[in-house]
């Protein structure tokens, strides 16, 4: 096929014409887009329930990561009919005060969905900690998130020590932590919420146990934004817990030199990378279909 030559595929009943199934998009292992196409496909019964009701904003590489990209958060132009989308006002918008206060995100809730987002190049879906209802409007946050985002020299090795601090800290407010590799340096850290929670209510609380651990392992830990504060350290990023604010899914690729995935992994796999700076390392689109083969959706709630 030639580079530039369309397919038309069924997916769950609607065509969908593909393009560039041979383009080159992760340049440094030869990775096309095809394969791209085709680890989403693979992947989509356990990523799919985690992007359920849920806008997604996606970052776009469509000459591959070694050219520029751009975050999408409305819906593009050429928008089929049939993808479902939710219209919601963006922060400290008012209440009827026109389109320009409002962004209309595609929900990817079928695999054609996310099929036509992919063929678009849209390599990374980030979702938000709240979902929108069947008649589209926002519910409160169900989930938390703490991003370890680590600051060199610190890797992922410290970043699963302090996760278990993190877990410690959730435990002791009545809630279950899981850990998700997050495909670039560090680690995300959910946790289910009791009862949904306004985010600015689950962003004080996110906070709140940034820096708690600040105050404890001022070694180790910073819950300070500022990057020159980060250095040798893990900064727990509450932040993104504000309404605005969006993670990256587990099971979406990154936009990385090499393929690599948001991974869930298990506290056993944490506790190892803790011990060792080897015991835990990013994953590949490949291992990650292995992993679900084997173990299921380890994300999954328990």
């Amino acid at each position: 096929m030639a580079s530039g030559e369309e397919v038309h595929v069924d997916v769950d009943g609607r065509t969908l014409r593909i393009s560039n199934l041979h383009k080159v998009l992760y340049p440094r292992t030869g990775t096309t887009k095809g394969e791209v196409l085709n680890y989403y496909a693979r992947v989509a019964p356990v990523l799919l329930p985690h992007l359920a009701d849920r806008p997604v904003t996606r970052i776009r590489w469509p000459h591959g990561v070694g050219g520029a990209s751009f975050f999408e958060k409305n819906v593009p132009a050429g928008t089929p009919t049939w993808v479902r989308t939710a219209t919601v006002p963006t922060t400290g918008s008012r209440s009827g005060s026109g389109t320009s206060d409002t962004i209309t995100f595609p929900i990817i809730d079928d695999l054609a969905t996310l099929t036509w987002l992919v063929n678009l190049a849209a390599l990374e879906l980030h979702v938000h900690q709240w979902t929108v209802g069947r008649n589209g409007r926002p519910r409160n946050a169900d989930r938390l998130v703490i991003d370890l985002d680590p600051g060199e020299p610190a890797g992922l090795h410290e970043c699963c020590r302090v996760a278990l601090l993190v877990r410690d800290k959730l435990e002791q407010r009545g809630l279950a932590a899981r850990p998700v590799t997050s495909g670039s340096k560090g680690l995300h850290l959910y946790a289910g919420l009791p009862r949904r929670l306004p985010p600015e209510e689950s962003t004080a609380l996110a906070r709140e146990v940034a820096e708690e651990l600040q105050g404890e392992h001022a070694r180790l830990v910073t819950a300070t934004m500022t990057k020159a504060k980060r250095s040798g350290k893990v900064f727990l990023d509450w932040s993104q817990n504000a309404g605005s604010k969006t993670t990256v899914s587990p099971y979406s690729l990154r936009g990385r030199e090499r393929p690599l995935v948001a991974t869930p992994v298990t506290w056993a796999e944490v506790e190892a990378g803790a011990e060792d700076p080897l015991g835990l390392e990013q994953f590949s689109f490949e291992e990650v279909l292995g992993r679900v083969q084997e173990r299921g959706d380890l994300f999954a709630e328990s």
